[in-house]
């Protein structure tokens, strides 16, 4: 069996700093967030989570309640001492569905033991075929979620100005779509998601359609706070070696955003210099 280094870290003498990703006071040194569904056995789940160095998993709470396939004994197959628990509303096509499944989600979390967590990724999909999240039911389950001392993630279309409604109600990030769910597109909505970071002042997770480790440093290297993979890592050939991959590209990323990337020029600028050259 494949093992894995623990995630690589700066070197100390780098002269960038950087802060950790902090969600509703809680602090998290892992900038990637995963998943828990799609996997072909709880086992490459177990080890895909342990490779990518996330500290943060989600769990769709009504597929975890009704045993659906792939899900029996998932809340019990992780070390949830050592793993942030995000229960999410997945399966929800209404704003009333989304909260009570939200508020089964706060008790589970405190039957695994953790008794203050209090968030929940809000998801609101009434539209089956292509998954795109319900905006006016997301603000309406928000708003209400929020008011009951939930720390609300939810996942949105790419839309500036729904972000900045949802961060006025008192979301604790904005959860804007790289791509459609699980299509593994890519960040097809780069343009919005860069308005919704330049405004934000609550974290950015891009969520959604990152299908490669190249694209997830994209989106880190635009500036967003943090990464949540799914499909990518569960449907890929080798899930564990993905999800370190993953985890990588979500460091190289950052860093290389905090490092500020040399400008871009309409022509050639030789690297070498042109003093001191042999004459001919």
């Amino acid at each position: 069996m494949l093992t894995y280094p623990t995630p690589i870290q700066a070197n100390s003498a780098l002269t960038v700093q950087d802060s950790a990703l902090t969600i509703a006071g809680k602090t998290f040194h892992s900038r990637l967030m995963t998943g828990t569904g799609k996997y072909r056995s709880i086992e490459q789940m177990q080890q895909s989570v342990v490779a990518s160095g996330c500290q943060i998993v989600t769990v769709a709470v009504r597929r975890v309640q009704t045993k659906a396939p792939g899900h029996e004994g998932l809340a019990e197959a992780l070390d949830w001492t050592k793993i942030w628990m995000l229960p999410n509303t997945a399966g929800c096509q209404t704003a009333e569905e989304a909260i009570r499944v939200a508020r089964l989600g706060r008790e589970m979390a405190k039957l695994l033991g953790q008794e203050d967590n209090n968030f929940v990724k809000l998801e609101v999909i009434p539209d089956s075929k292509y998954l795109l999240p319900d905006p006016i039911g997301t603000l309406q389950a928000a708003e209400q979620l929020v008011k009951e001392g939930f720390a609300v993630l939810p996942y949105i279309n790419a839309d500036p100005m729904l972000a900045k409604r949802l961060e006025d109600a008192g979301c604790a990030t904005v959860m804007p779509l790289g791509s459609p769910i699980g299509s593994g597109q890519g960040i097809t909505t780069a343009a919005n998601i860069q308005i919704i970071i330049e405004n934000a002042k609550v974290p950015v997770v891009v969520d959604a359609g990152i299908g490669t480790p190249s694209e997830a440093a994209q989106a880190m290297e635009m500036g967003a706070d943090a990464l949540l993979i799914n499909s990518a890592i569960a449907m890929a050939k080798h899930p564990a070696a993905m999800a370190k991959a993953m985890g990588m590209a979500a460091e190289a990323g950052r860093l290389a955003y905090l490092a500020g990337r040399m400008p871009v020029k309409a022509g050639a600028s030789a690297s070498s210099p042109q003093t001191g050259t042999i004459a001919d």
